[in-house]
C-alpha cells in the first residue's frame, strides 16, 4: 500500500531532526528524482533553477504555472519517497492567489515547499511583515487540504542585504525567521550563508531546522552536524555538476580519447528503464 501524503510529510519532517544533516541533490525531473531516490536518499527536492532552465526558461517564475504543475506530478508519481518542491513565490501576486496556489500545488502530491521572501529579479527583500501574512496564508490553505505542508522559508538576507554588515545580516536573519516561525514556517533557508557562527546563531536564536546550501567555503559535513544543520541542499548544482560532465564528455569525444569511455560509463538501458515505473 502506497503512504499517504500525511505519511510523506511526516516522514520528511521527522528527516529534519535525526541529527545528521539530510542531504537533498536538488533534482529537476522524473529520472533524476528516480536516480536519487535509487541511491538511497530518503527525500526528493526539486530546484526552480535546474526545472526552469532544463524546460528552456531562465529561472523566476518564467516556467509557465501549468508546465510546472505538471512535472511535480510526474515527479510524485515516479519516486516513493516525499518531495519537497521549489515554488519560489508560489507564481501568486496575492495571498489569496497564493491560497489558491497552495492547493494545486499540494494536489501534484507534494509534502513540502521552499518559499522565498524576495521577488524574482527584484534587489531588495519583501517587507517582513508582507512575508509573515504570506507564510500565515500558505499555512491556513495547507491545514484547509488536510496537510500540514512543511515550509522551508528561505532567508535571502545573505543574497540581497545590500549595505547590510555581516552581523546586521545576522540580526536581520534572525529578526525574520522568529517572525516566519511564528507565522507557521517549519525550516529556515538563508541562502548562501557561510559563515558557521551565524548558522549556530540562527539554529539556537530561531529554534527551527536550518537549511544551507552546498557552495565552496562551508564546513565539512562533521562540523555542520556538530552546529545543527539540519538540512544540506544543492539548489542547481546537482544540474551543473551534470552539465559539466557532459560537456566534459562531448570535448573528450571530439579529441578522440573517450570511444571506450561512452561505452562503458554510462548506466544500463535497462537500469534507467527499471527507474520509471509503467
Amino acid at each position: 500500500m502506497s503512504a499517504t501524503a500525511a505519511d510523506l510529510e511526516a516522514q520528511f519532517r521527522l528527516l529534519h531532526h535525526v541529527g545528521m544533516p539530510l542531504l537533498l541533490p536538488n533534482i529537476w525531473d522524473p529520472l533524476s528524482a528516480a536516480l536519487v531516490q535509487a541511491t538511497g536518499l530518503p527525500a526528493v527536492a526539486t530546484s526552480s533553477s535546474a526545472m526552469a532552465l532544463s524546460n528552456g526558461y531562465r529561472d523566476g517564475q518564467k516556467l509557465p504555472f501549468e508546465d510546472l504543475l505538471k512535472i511535480l506530478r510526474r515527479i510524485t508519481s515516479t519516486v516513493q519517497v516525499p518531495v519537497t518542491a521549489d515554488i519560489e513565490r508560489g507564481y501568486a501576486s496575492s495571498d489569496a492567489e497564493l491560497a489558491g496556489h497552495i492547493k494545486e500545488f499540494i494536489g501534484t502530491g507534494i509534502i513540502g515547499i521552499n518559499y522565498e521572501d524576495s521577488l524574482p529579479g527584484a534587489a531588495e527583500m519583501v517587507p517582513m511583515e508582507q512575508q509573515v501574512k504570506s507564510i500565515a496564508a500558505i499555512r491556513k490553505a495547507a491545514d484547509a487540504e488536510g496537510l500540514k505542508l512543511f515550509i522551508n522559508a528561505r532567508v535571502d538576507v545573505y543574497i540581497k542585504g545590500g549595505a547590510f554588515t555581516d552581523d546586521q545580516k545576522l540580526q536581520e536573519a534572525i529578526r525574520r525567521g522568529k517572525a516566519y516561525k511564528e507565522a507557521g514556517a517549519d525550516g529556515l533557508y538563508p541562502i548562501l550563508i557561510m559563515d558557521p557562527v551565524h548558522m549556530e546563531t540562527l539554529v539556537q536564536e530561531v529554534g527551527l531546522p536550518l537549511n544551507i546550501t552546498m557552495v565552496p567555503g562551508i564546513p565539512d559535513l562533521p562540523v555542520l552536524k556538530a552546529i545543527g544543520v539540519a538540512r544540506v541542499s544543492l539548489a542547481s548544482g546537482f544540474l551543473r555538476h551534470t552539465a559539466f560532465s557532459m560537456l566534459a564528455l562531448v570535448e573528450r569525444l571530439l579529441q578522440g580519447t573517450a570511444w571506450a569511455e561512452v561505452l562503458r560509463a554510462a548506466v544500463p538501458s535497462e537500469q534507467m528503464n527499471q527507474l520509471i515505473p509503467e
